[in-house]
């Protein structure tokens, strides 16, 4: 029972803003040296932490706003400006890629937290589940941050495989496309965030 509209728009913005095929050579760069079963259990790990930060904002999401004393409508202006910085990074291929450490478990942190569970995934599950505003639209919403979930996984999970497939270029290219396509959800999001504020005025 799902609204495949639903799922499908609040999928395509979370594999855009978490970037599937981006984060395959940060993940390999990050796990480089260490043992198959090893970065397989990385994966798993990054991806649990990326899903319990994005539930708890999810479930919480309206009880953090009434405290904060937020609008939805600035809320989604905030996040469309959120989206559209990194879709201009995507575009420009400005990358800061952090270094392997070994006082923190990379799985965890950058992994984990903020590349996958970053503010402009936060935002977006917010908001849709703000507008879910009944029992299937908010299974649709559920079901489609699980499915991300799992792409995430597979694609750190067999992550080598993928790399030797795309290569190099392959991964730029789609990072380029992403980037396109969030820009424009971007600006979307803050065009709808004004015209409520206008609205509402």
């Amino acid at each position: 029972m799902l609204d495949f509209a639903v799922f499908g728009s609040l999928f395509l913005t979370l594999f855009v803003i978490m970037d599937p095929p981006g984060i395959t050579p940060i993940f390999l760069g990050l796990t480089s040296g260490r043992p198959a079963k090893v970065q397989r259990r990385m994966a798993w790990q990054a991806v649990a932490v990326a899903f319990g930060v994005i539930a708890v904002f999810g479930v919480l999401g309206q009880q953090i706003l009434d405290y904060l004393h937020v609008s939805v409508p600035a809320l989604m202006i905030a996040g469309g400006l959120l989206l559209l910085l990194i879709a201009l990074d995507l575009l420009t291929g400005k990358t800061d890629e952090p270094t392997q450490t070994k006082d923190v478990n990379v799985a965890l942190v950058p992994l984990g937290m903020p590349l996958l569970a970053g503010p402009g995934a936060i935002v977006s599950v917010i908001l849709a589940v703000q507008h879910a505003d009944d029992v299937t639209a908010q299974v649709s919403v559920w079901a489609a941050i699980v499915a991300m979930h799992v792409v995430l996984w597979l694609t750190m999970r067999y992550s080598l495989l993928i790399i030797r497939v795309i290569k190099d270029g392959g991964v730029v290219l789609v990072t380029r496309l992403a980037g396109m396509m969030l820009s424009a959800i971007a600006v979307q999001q803050i065009i709808n965030g004004v015209t409520q504020v206008i609205q509402n005025s």
